[in-house]
């Protein structure tokens, strides 16, 4: 009669051998591996991102012949910035001083009625709200290119054709009802019981918004006033209709396109143009990034 062995269970493997010799659970050793793909997933995506702004500031400091031949040229091996001496003349100056003009003036007046917006419709119940509400997103859906007419119309009865000060109105009425949508979020986030603690404590309902709300709400305030800025900045085509003398940067960017059929486009120059156009964009998100964050008030109040 034979007898049955029997089988004895398999343990599970639960540590493994790093590569520098120490021992690490199974679990820890697979989110490791998991966060190494996932760097080098984002690694990548940030290298596709950045080649093209890369790119742009290599062909501004090379020659145009360079930049038409077959054979690509990754590195600026001998380049020069007199495709930059080129366009730095009076031309850019003029357009450079109408779009911070006009992006600043934009961009403070869109802040200061989106601000107290939001601050109305998350803060306070009064009738109407939703109405209000459901129109900021209808205007979201009207396309601009149906407002041209109707927009130029009005500018040019009230005298603002090619003026800083229409097309200012102009931007805010474009920019001003994502905003409001944008910010309302940000007040809606920070709790309300923090005002009534500080008001208890002896504050009034101004001084209490002053000292414990506004500090709060700094991250999407500078969120929002990022979005303002780059739909200003980067507008073409309001621009376009309105400014029929003036230009802003991106109108005088334009021009180096707007050759004769017997004159070949300097793409050095074009690059150029594009990179100096960029520059104030990448300055300011520089300065601001650091206050882009939320959560600030995660935590703050429980129960």
């Amino acid at each position: 009669m034979a007898t049955a062995t029997a089988q004895r269970p398999t343990k599970r493997r639960t540590e493994v051998r790093s590569h520098d010799g120490s021992i690490v659970p199974v679990r820890r050793a697979r989110i490791n591996v998991s966060k190494g793909l996932l760097s080098t997933l984002c690694l990548f995506l940030a290298i596709a991102w950045a080649f093209p702004v890369y790119w742009m500031m290599n062909s501004s400091l090379l020659s145009s012949a360079t930049l038409e031949s077959r054979t690509p040229t990754f590195f600026p091996i001998g380049g020069s910035l007199r495709a930059y001496e080129r366009v730095l003349n009076p031309a850019f100056y003029s357009a450079l001083g109408l779009s911070v003009t006009v992006t600043l003036l934009s961009v403070a007046v869109c802040l200061t009625f989106a601000f107290l917006a939001s601050i109305a419709i998350s803060r306070f119940k009064f009738r109407g709200r939703v109405s209000f509400i459901v129109t900021i997103l209808l205007i979201q859906m009207l396309p601009a290119e149906g407002l041209f007419i109707a927009q130029y119309k009005m500018m040019a009865s009230l005298g603002l054709l090619s003026n800083a000060l229409g097309l200012s109105i102009l931007y805010v009425a474009a920019v001003v009802p994502f905003t409001i949508w944008m910010l309302r979020g940000f007040v809606a986030g920070v709790p309300a019981e923090l005002e009534e603690a500080a008001m208890i404590d002896g504050l009034s309902r101004t001084q209490a918004f002053v000292r414990i709300t506004f500090p709060l709400l700094a991250p999407g305030l500078v969120a929002s006033g990022v979005f303002a800025f780059l739909q200003c900045w980067n507008e073409f085509t309001v621009a376009l209709v309105i400014m029929e003398n003036n230009k802003t940067l991106p109108l005088w960017l334009r021009t180096f396109v707007q050759q004769s059929n017997t004159q070949a486009i300097d793409w050095s120059q074009v690059m150029a143009a594009s990179t100096i156009v960029a520059i104030p964009v990448i300055v300011f998100f520089v300065i601001v990034q650091g206050r882009m964050t939320s959560g600030l008030v995660s935590g703050a109040v429980k129960g």
